[in-house]
């Protein structure tokens, strides 16, 4: 099943949205901000996409700035920043089973679909 971890808000959440559209196939839209992911799903996200917290986090966002930026954070608080603060976490990301890109562009949502 293909998931898109998604901000209607965000322009490349969107473009993103558009392509699973085009695409055809069965996707199941997850708004993020409203459904924040547990730690464990967090977990397996950054797990799937093959990268370290840090860079699964949006660092121009002011509550970043404001409150994490220049801290030495370990990837658990890093990962609790973003559970508390959902607007940190980077967006589009989309899930195929056990393979998942950001999509920044939004063109690498076909590698995996």
């Amino acid at each position: 099943m293909i998931n898109i971890y998604h901000n209607p808000r965000c322009s490349k959440s969107r473009q993103g949205l558009e392509i699973l559209e085009n695409s055809g196939k069965e996707f199941k839209i997850i708004k993020y901000l409203d459904n924040v992911p547990s730690e464990e799903e967090l977990k397996r996200l950054i797990s799937l996409l093959d990268i370290k917290p840090i860079e699964l986090v949006r660092k121009n966002e002011a509550i970043w700035k404001s409150d994490y930026k220049g801290k030495d954070l370990s990837d658990s608080e890093i990962i609790s920043a973003m559970i508390k603060n959902p607007k940190l976490i980077e967006r589009p990301i989309v899930t195929n089973n056990s393979k998942a890109v950001i999509g920044r562009p939004p063109e690498t949502i076909k590698n995996i679909i």
